[in-house]
């Protein structure tokens, strides 16, 4: 692994966090929107579909905003009533992500982000730190889409790392 980059990982990292989002949004899009707006109950984290990727979405976006050195006093994805909707908006902050990911130097991965949380409090971290928890909080929600998903219609689509290493590389 000697000649694999941090960069190279960031953005591989980053490549397969947009390819599961979608490969599970996609599923979900295609149950419909009265699926997706079904409340599924209390002991998820958002009690529907819409409302998960919602909060997927306004994750990535604050964190982005964050990154760039602004803080957000809200952070958006609640608004959204509708997958079909909220895909308008989410193929944006993708594109706006990977540029950012795309401009990355080694150097940068170490850079210290000082920013507010929504209600004021003061952090800092480095960005390499802040770009995992980013892949790890989807991956935490992605569980639950998919039990959600497996509730309504059956069992998901396969997200895993090694499934998109596999179909990026022609041999799934």
């Amino acid at each position: 692994m000697s000649d694999v980059t941090a960069m190279a990982m960031v953005r591989g990292l980053y490549d397969y966090h947009r390819w599961a989002n979608r490969r599970l949004f996609d599923h979900a899009a295609g149950l419909g929107e009265a699926a997706a707006a079904r409340d599924l109950g209390a002991h998820f984290s958002h009690p529907t579909l819409v409302r998960m990727f919602g909060h997927l979405y306004g994750a990535d976006w604050v964190w982005l905003m964050r990154w760039k050195g602004q803080s957000p006093t809200s952070v958006p994805g609640a608004e959204f009533t509708s997958l079909e909707g909220l895909r308008k908006e989410w193929d944006a902050l993708e594109s706006e992500q990977a540029g950012f990911v795309q401009g990355l130097t080694d150097a940068g991965l170490g850079r210290v982000v000082d920013y507010r949380s929504t209600e004021g409090r003061p952090y800092r971290a480095p960005l390499w730190a802040l770009l995992q928890h980013v892949a790890n909080h989807a991956t935490h929600h992605r569980s639950e889409i998919a039990t959600m998903i497996t509730l309504i219609a059956g069992s998901p689509p396969d997200t895993g790392i090694n499934t998109y290493v596999l179909r990026t590389s022609g041999q799934a």
